[in-house]
C-alpha cells in the first residue's frame, strides 16, 4: 500500500502534476506510526486559519486542490480511535475546510459542488457542537447563496437558523447573517429592511472582540463597509460613491476580489448618477486590472452594471465590449436570491 502511494507520488512529481490526495500521507504513514500516530489538532486548526486568510488574496479556484486533499486526509483521521473531545475538534476542522472549499467552488461557478460542500460543512459544524461555528457556517453560506442563485427561501432559512442558534450572542457568523439579509432584501427592493439588517450587523460588529487580519472566518470593518456599499449602491443612494471610497481605503492592495467588486459598485453608482460612459469605463478597467478576481459576487455586480444602463446606452461600443467580456464563462443573470 505504501509502495503504491510512493509510486503515485513519484509519478506526480515527475510529471509536474498535483500530488494525488492521500499519496503523501501514505508515504509518511510509517513515520507517523513510529511516533505513535500523534493527532496534531493544533496544526490542523492552524491549517484552517491559514486557508481562511489565503482565500482573501488568492485567485478564485487556486486552493481547490489543496483543500480537497486536506479534506480527504481529515476524513481518514476521523476513522481513528480517539476521545470524544478530539473527535469534536476534528469535526470543527472538517467543517472549516469544507466551508473554505465551498467558497472557492462557488467563486469558480461550480454551483452544485458548492451547494453540496456547504451542506457537509453545516453537518460537520453541527456534529462538532461548536455554537459559534454553527452560526458562522450558516451566515457565510447565506452570503454566498446571495451570489450563486439559491432560492430566496433557502437564503432566509440559513439566516433564520444562524440567528436562532446564536441566541443573540455576537459573533462573526451572526454579523454575516445580518449582512446576508441586507444583500437579499435590497436586491428585492426592500431598502428599509436592508438598512435595518445593516444596523443589526453594525451592532453585532461593535460587540465583537478585536480580530487580527483579514480572513473569511472573521468579520472586520472591511466586511461591514463592503456590505454598506453594496446596499447603498443597489438602493441608488447618492452617498454610495463616498461609501465605496471609504471601503476601498480599508482593503490591502492584494485583496483583488473585494477591491474589484467595490470598483464595480462605483461603476453602478456612476451610471445611477447619469455618468454612463464613466461607469462603463470603470467596469472595463476592473475587467482588465483584476482578471483573476472572478468571484461569484463579481458576476452579480457585472450583471448589475449592465442592467442599470439606460435603454439608449445599451448599444454603446463600451457597453457591447463589457457585455462581451463579461459573458465569457459568466452567467449574467442576477441570482434569484439577490433580486
Amino acid at each position: 500500500m505504501r509502495r503504491r502511494a510512493a509510486l503515485q507520488l513519484l509519478a506526480a512529481l515527475g510529471a509536474g502534476a498535483t500530488i494525488p490526495p492521500g499519496a503523501l500521507e501514505g508515504v509518511l504513514a510509517g513515520i507517523e506510526e513510529a511516533l505513535g500516530n500523534p493527532l496534531d489538532l493544533d496544526e490542523w486548526d492552524r491549517t484552517v486559519h491559514e486557508y481562511g486568510q489565503l482565500l482573501m488574496v488568492r485567485p478564485a479556484g487556486a486552493l481547490i486542490k489543496d483543500l480537497t486533499a486536506d479534506i480527504v486526509a481529515v476524513g481518514e483521521l476521523l476513522k481513528w480511535q480517539m476521545t470524544e473531545s478530539e473527535r469534536r475538534r476534528l469535526l470543527r476542522v472538517s467543517a472549516g475546510l469544507s466551508a473554505c472549499l465551498a467558497i472557492d467552488l462557488g467563486d469558480t461557478g461550480q454551483i452544485r459542488a458548492a451547494r453540496t460542500t456547504w451542506a457537509t460543512a453545516k453537518h460537520a459544524a453541527d456534529a462538532s457542537g461548536d455554537t459559534a461555528l454553527r452560526v458562522w457556517v450558516r451566515g457565510r453560506a447565506a452570503q454566498d447563496a446571495c451570489w450563486t442563485g439559491r432560492p430566496a427561501s433557502v437564503i432566509d432559512d440559513l439566516i433564520s437558523e444562524a440567528i436562532a442558534i446564536s441566541g443573540g450572542t455576537p459573533s462573526a457568523g451572526l454579523a454575516r447573517a445580518h449582512t446576508a439579509r441586507a444583500y437579499a432584501t435590497v436586491a428585492q427592493g426592500n431598502v428599509a429592511q436592508a438598512h435595518a439588517s445593516l444596523t443589526e450587523a453594525t451592532r453585532t460588529f461593535e460587540a465583537l472582540p478585536s480580530q487580527d487580519g483579514q480572513s473569511v472566518f472573521t468579520f472586520q470593518e472591511t466586511q461591514l463597509r463592503w456590505s454598506e456599499s453594496y446596499v447603498r449602491t443597489l438602493a441608488g443612494d447618492a452617498q454610495s460613491r463616498d461609501t465605496v471610497a471609504r471601503s476601498l481605503a480599508l482593503y490591502p492592495p492584494e485583496a483583488h476580489g473585494p477591491r474589484s467588486n467595490l470598483a464595480l459598485m462605483n461603476a453602478v453608482a456612476l451610471i445611477h448618477a447619469r455618468e454612463v460612459e464613466a461607469g462603463l469605463q470603470q467596469a472595463l478597467t476592473v475587467m482588465e486590472k483584476y482578471p483573476d478576481a472572478t468571484t461569484a459576487g463579481r458576476k452579480v455586480l457585472l450583471g448589475q452594471v449592465l442592467q442599470t444602463l439606460p435603454e439608449q446606452a445599451r448599444e454603446l461600443p463600451s457597453a457591447r465590449e463589457l457585455r462581451a467580456l463579461a459573458s465569457v464563462g459568466n452567467a449574467l443573470d442576477v441570482p434569484q436570491g439577490t433580486r
